[in-house]
């Protein structure tokens, strides 16, 4: 995203680029929450209704396309398609299960810990989609209500998510925005997620732990299961985590060698799709090409192309400097209460509506502060605050992040459907604890 500059574009009808580009923006986020069209279809809309309108022009809406993150997503989307294909996910989940035999409040850790883990080194949203139907064959041999177990893993996929630059879309987008690596994630929030999940656990225990009981026949079929048959290409996955772990590794020194997490991706995809169809003949490989690029999320890929080109938009007017302005004198220049602030509005933002065009909006936002704080080096906390608010705040309903409606689009699939009050009634006051814990650490290490 670029800093906010001043308008010169001609916009149509001579109407005022301000209230067009905002009037814009409010629409389609407020169709997107109506959930009635495809979000990419919206955004899209949305961005070549800015270029259209004259706010800005394409050569404009193109440069506030932020490539590195659609890079790493793309790659690393690549690279989890492969990944899945050997069944590796749901071997970990099912042995995961067979580890607490079987026990029904063991299982929901369990598969809580796989969801949190692999969504902090893969993404939390694709965890969610190889993990949700395991958990629902799981708790449908137990006997036991999947609520419970959904409920978990959506916090769990989000509280890891949190911990990594590659964890949730947001932290890709703060990431890239601000310069800042993986290890730097991995070294200011990774130390906090642990007590958040340890905690969230606990109080989950307390809703729902001691009513999850199976009688020794149902525990016994979950020791039936066989995890290896859900292995399906052995040399395929001696390749996939070779290069998972190459990437990952990759990701850990790619600052050092000043390169861009993007390429460390895109390449890392580019080499398995390689390895994957090494010796077949061109049309086998073609073949395996297409098959691989029809299973990644594009509407994924071109709703964030949009969001750029619309927050692009916005940006343009000088309307997002004024709002961050407007939060520096609200606070009085006091960087504690700014930090605060971020950190609050993003969670309960978040938690009303997706979290990822909010953070489109807020990074532009937080730039506008660099100069008032001293630089961009003085602001990274605030980033932080951001990245918590944004990750932990999308617990808060359903609608809060992307790995929350798909989970409950597989529970609606299986005949349990999670209802957005029922949820929201849960899950509220567990994420406002968890912003609090936030708060405290962000005070501690970075404010006091």
């Amino acid at each position: 995203m670029h800093n906010s500059v001043a308008h010169e574009a001609s916009v149509i009808f001579d109407l005022d680029p301000t209230w067009v580009a905002v009037s814009i923006l409010l629409v389609v986020y407020g169709v997107i929450m109506a959930e009635k069209f495809n979000r990419a279809v919206l955004s899209l809309m949305g961005a070549g209704l800015m270029i259209l309108c004259g706010v800005i022009t394409q050569q404009q809406a193109v440069a506030g396309i932020d490539f590195n993150t659609i890079g790493l997503l793309t790659g690393m989307m690549v690279i989890v398609t492969i990944s899945q294909k050997t069944g590796m996910f749901q071997y970990v989940a099912i042995k995961a299960a067979k580890f607490v035999k079987g026990n029904p409040w063991g299982i929901l850790v369990m598969l809580s810990l796989v969801t949190a883990v692999f969504s902090a080194f893969l993404d939390n949203v694709t965890t969610v989609l190889l993990i949700a139907p395991v958990t629902l064959l799981i708790t449908d041999a137990l006997g036991v209500r999947p609520y419970p177990y959904l409920f978990a893993q959506i916090f769990a996929s989000n509280i890891g998510g949190a911990s990594t630059l590659i964890g949730d879309p947001p932290n890709i987008m703060i990431g890239s925005a601000a310069n800042l690596s993986f290890t730097d994630f991995l070294f200011n929030l990774a130390p906090i997620t642990p007590i958040i999940f340890l905690l969230t656990l606990g109080f989950i225990w307390l809703m729902f732990g001691r009513d999850l009981t199976a009688t020794d026949e149902k525990k016994a079929l979950i020791m039936q299961f066989n995890e290896n048959e859900a292995l399906k290409d052995i040399p395929l996955l001696k390749k996939s985590l070779f290069v998972l772990f190459a990437v990952i590794g990759g990701f850990s020194v790619a600052h050092t060698f000043h390169l861009e997490p993007a390429t460390i991706a895109m390449f890392g995809a580019a080499f398995l799709l390689l390895l994957q169809t090494f010796g077949q003949s061109v049309h086998d490989k073609d073949h395996a090409y297409e098959g691989v690029m029809a299973e990644v999320e594009w509407t994924t890929i071109f709703f964030f192309v949009g969001l750029f080109i619309i927050v692009t938009g916005v940006e343009h007017t000088g309307v997002i400097a004024m709002l961050g302005q407007k939060t520096i004198e609200l606070t009085n220049g006091d960087f504690n209460a700014t930090v605060g602030a971020i950190l609050w509005v993003s969670a309960i933002a978040s938690a009303l509506i997706d979290n990822i065009p909010f953070v489109a909006t807020m990074i532009p936002l937080v730039h506008s502060m660099a100069d008032t704080f001293g630089g961009a080096e003085a602001i990274v906390p605030i980033w932080w605050a951001l990245a918590l608010g944004a990750c932990l705040g999308g617990n808060g309903s359903l609608i809060g992040a992307s790995a929350n409606l798909i989970v409950a689009g597989f529970a609606q699939r299986a005949g349990h459907p999670i209802y957005f009050l029922q949820f929201m009634k849960h899950a509220f006051l567990l994420m406002i604890m968890s912003i609090g814990i936030s708060h405290a650490y962000l005070y501690l290490r970075y404010l006091s």
